[in-house]
């Protein structure tokens, strides 16, 4: 249907026109590099969230294991045969690892003496990537952390 409008003593025909809808390529391109920038920041930020809670639970789990030591050794007296391996050593026995597992690191009695142990926690999986490494507590209650053999500080 055409109309006339008449504009400065001038005749002029129009069609009525729909408007097309949709978007350009100039906004959808706009909308896709605002979602590559939003998303270059929240996923390294997201990752290193989901590290520390993993980091926290083998913490959790070291603490764990320290007060069922110290249990045995209340019993026992001594801190020895305490793990499933040979010399005291290694994967610790079911009455100390209890409820403790955790799923990105490796739970291990690292040395056990009649008056001392250590406990350490080295990071597998996705996790290994954590820049705290290997997570470590000892009878006297010391907490540490180590990667590559350097002592990283912050990471209790």
């Amino acid at each position: 249907m055409d109309q006339k409008h008449v504009f400065n003593g001038q005749t002029a025909w129009f069609r009525n026109r729909t408007r097309q809808k949709g978007f350009t390529l100039i906004e959808v391109m706009i909308v896709v590099a605002i979602i590559g920038i939003l998303a270059a920041i929240a996923i390294p930020s997201y990752q290193s969230y989901v590290q520390k809670a993993r980091r926290v639970d083998a913490q959790a789990a070291l603490t764990e294991m320290a007060q069922a030591m110290e249990a045995a050794y209340a019993r026992n007296f001594s801190y020895e045969e305490q793990a499933t391996g040979p010399a005291d050593t290694g994967t610790p026995s079911a009455a100390i690892l209890r409820s403790s597992s955790v799923d990105f690191y490796t739970l291990t009695i690292s040395a056990a003496a009649k008056n001392s142990y250590a406990l350490s926690a080295a990071p597998s999986g996705a996790q290994v990537q954590d820049q705290c490494g290997t997570l470590s507590i000892d009878n006297t209650g010391q907490k540490t952390a180590t990667k590559g053999g350097t002592a990283i500080s912050d990471c209790w």
